[in-house]
């Protein structure tokens, strides 16, 4: 009841809101002065004295003009704050002062006295009423609000305090802080406690959520209160960090969910200036992929050191597109005049290659333009080596023959002692680079390996967040799977300042820390979303558990290609760089003589659509590959179980279009960039 007749309350049009105020002030300043008249003449007979009411309908407008001109009807009350405290004081201060005025003046039978008694009665009742709404409002709203404590009380933490305090979704309840000086102290009305009294809290306040007011804090320090949270039966939220409040990107009243950068508590090392700048600052630099996760990342960090031209080449027209406007628009904001080329095209297309090499007068390239998921590699085996393989083989070539100064190609943990095409192919990627560098010409060719990258196209995080948003299951593919992770902003770094250190031929290896299971990071996100995590496997029979408070993980099982532990080194000879996350090795490799006959090999496979040929191929050369189970293209018919191929199939088209090339057709060596010649 309370609630409805107070939301039609708050609910008014400005302006009826502000006439019902002036209408309520002028009864509280007659009932002020009557009481004020009342307490000193001890008889309510001034009742009947016409120099009460001459005095009361002199005083009433007077004082209700003051009021407004303070600014008394701008304020919202459900708002108010200890400013409107003072303009209230000033606002019957100078009511007061009327009174006593007219007494001056005219010299009623009036006390002296009643303008000072007045003066306090109508701060109580003026002041009194304003606060009363506003404590009953924030009292019945909060009954509404999800309650939560807050986990900082620094400024910070004050700061979202006083959002939260006016937004309609939290209700603070509780103020948590490992400073010891603080506990016991009050805060806006909110005590701040040890965080050893937190389980405590939570069921006397019945707090739902904890929210992180840490933005400074580092993420090592983020990742320790995050696992003294994640068995408490609450969710843990936090604020944006300071670099995004300080940059304007974000407000401390936005809460977002914890990022698996502060599960993981990797802290970033700062990228060395001169290595940043080295290969890109004032000069024409190209993007291959610069749609992608990688290659749009690069591209961010790029800019900032002022290339003069920067060339993005992408496959994705959207993605071209997206990648595009927000670099324009970068650029603007920041001042910058870098010249933006966006071109539509492959890095298989050898004379579009070639051609906006010259062009453009392309100086630094960065090769990201790759087919990265491994099921879909292993399912698309002749895409995913024609792309990976002879792309990264075209732009070579053409690169080599453009005198560019220097070649960066982005690689994978994949493709060490690989069990999948994608990471034979990446491998087989890197040898071309390897024979590049040791041939003529004065290109500087390196390579730069790294695990996961956070938040990329085919991570397993945002699926993760999906699948507890909509109550699960979280699919994990297997309970002992466990994968390297790096922030794409901390691996874009890392590849630009080591392609800075290449002498020609290095293989720069990625610090990436500790790996991690991916099903305890599973478990993790359900229980800091306050949920229970249920392990699950389906072999059992068993149906999946269902509760309000529970999301059951579930082991499905390897998908093809995928590995339970990757690698970064193939040997164990390794050395330390300049930077303290960065390392060389020393790799096996195959100059040109060697290595041509396997590529040639290797393109007619592709042409003749042999998968097996393909793997028999990349198995032979020093990948270290080995195929860790049977074939699974989807276009690659089994001899043993599958029909006779239909004539018009996709296989025995290419098949019949390899054994018999149509006359004046370009020959698909040169498409693909065959190493015959």
């Amino acid at each position: 009841m309370t609630q409805n007749w107070l939301n039609a309350l708050f609910g008014l049009p400005r302006p009826y809101k502000r006439l019902l105020q002036l209408f309520a002030d002028s009864v509280l300043i007659a009932f002020s002065f009557a009481l004020a008249m009342l307490l000193r003449l001890e008889t309510p007979a001034f009742l009947i004295d016409w120099h009460f009411w001459a005095a009361l309908l002199t005083m009433l407008p007077v004082s209700l003009a003051v009021f407004i001109k303070l600014g008394f009807y701008r304020a919202v009350i459900r708002y108010m704050s200890t400013r409107a405290l003072f303009t209230i004081v000033a606002g019957v201060a100078a009511s007061g002062a009327v009174l006593g005025l007219l007494l001056y003046a005219f010299a009623p039978p009036i006390p002296a006295a009643v303008p000072f008694i007045y003066a306090l009665i109508a701060f109580c009742t003026v002041g009194g009423v304003r606060a009363a709404l506003r404590a009953l409002y924030l009292r019945t709203q909060s009954r509404l609000k999800t309650r939560v404590i807050i986990y900082g009380a620094g400024q910070s933490g004050r700061q979202l305090l006083v959002s939260l305090m006016q937004g309609p979704d939290y209700a603070p309840v509780a103020f948590v802080d490992d400073a010891r000086e603080l506990h016991g102290t009050q805060i806006a009305g909110l005590m701040v406690f040890a965080p050893a009294r937190l389980e405590r809290l939570i069921a006397d306040y019945g707090a739902k959520v904890v929210l992180l007011a840490m933005p400074s804090a580092s993420r090592a320090t983020r990742a320790a209160i995050l696992q003294q949270l994640e068995n408490l039966p609450v969710r843990v939220q936090t604020i944006p960090g300071m670099a995004d409040l300080v940059g304007g990107r974000a407000r401390i009243s936005e809460v977002r969910e914890v990022t698996v950068e502060d599960l993981l508590g990797r802290d970033p090392v700062p990228p060395d200036p001169q290595l940043m700048g080295a290969t890109i600052g004032a000069k024409s630099v190209l993007v291959t992929g610069a749609g992608g996760s990688i290659g749009s990342e690069l591209c961010r960090q790029i800019l900032r050191h002022d290339p003069h031209t920067l060339v993005l080449l992408e496959l994705s027209e959207y993605a071209l597109y997206r990648v595009e406007q927000e670099l324009r628009a970068l650029c603007v904001a920041e001042g910058r005049a870098t010249r933006i080329v966006p071109l539509l095209g492959s890095v298989r297309d050898g004379d579009r290659v070639a051609a906006l090499l010259h062009q453009f007068g392309v100086q630094t390239i960065y090769h990201a333009a790759a087919y990265k998921h491994v099921p879909l590699v292993e399912q698309n085996i002749v895409a995913g080596v024609t792309n990976n393989v002879f792309g990264t083989l075209t732009l070579g070539r053409a690169a080599v023959a453009a005198g560019v100064e220097s070649v960066i190609l982005v690689s994978t943990d994949k493709a060490v002692r690989p069990t999948n095409v994608m990471g034979a192919s990446k491998r087989m990627a890197e040898l071309i680079f390897q024979a590049l560098a040791a041939g003529p010409g004065r290109t500087r060719f390196s390579m730069v390996r790294f695990g996961n990258v956070l938040g990329s196209s085919g991570s397993v995080i945002p699926l993760f967040r999906e699948q507890i948003a909509a109550g699960g299951p979280v699919t994990v593919t297997h309970p002992q799977i466990e994968r390297y992770f790096m922030t794409i902003a901390e691996a874009a770094q890392l590849v630009i300042q080591a392609g800075a250190m290449a002498q020609g031929g290095d293989v720069f290896v990625l610090d990436m820390g500790r790996p991690v299971k991916i099903a305890d990071l599973a478990r993790r996100m359900v229980r800091l979303s306050g949920f229970n995590p249920v392990i699950h496997d389906p072999a059992g029979g068993r149906p999946v558990p269902r509760g309000h408070d529970t999301i059951p993980v579930v082991f499905t099982r390897l998908r093809p290609g995928e590995k339970l532990t990757e690698e970064l080194l193939i040997g164990a000879n390794v050395t330390t760089t300049r930077h303290p996350r960065i390392m060389t090795a020393t790799e096996s490799s195959l100059d040109w003589g060697g290595l041509a006959p396997l590529l040639d090999r290797l393109a007619e496979a592709c042409r003749a659509d042999d998968i097996p040929a393909i793997r028999d191929i990349f198995a032979a050369a020093p990948t270290g590959y080995t195929p860790a189970e049977e074939i699974a293209d989807l276009t690659w018919a089994r001899p043993a179980d599958a029909a006779p191929q239909a004539p018009g199939t996709a296989a025995a088209v290419r098949k019949a279009e390899a054994a018999a090339p149509v006359p004046g057709r370009r020959d698909p060596s040169a498409v693909m960039g065959g190493a015959g010649s």
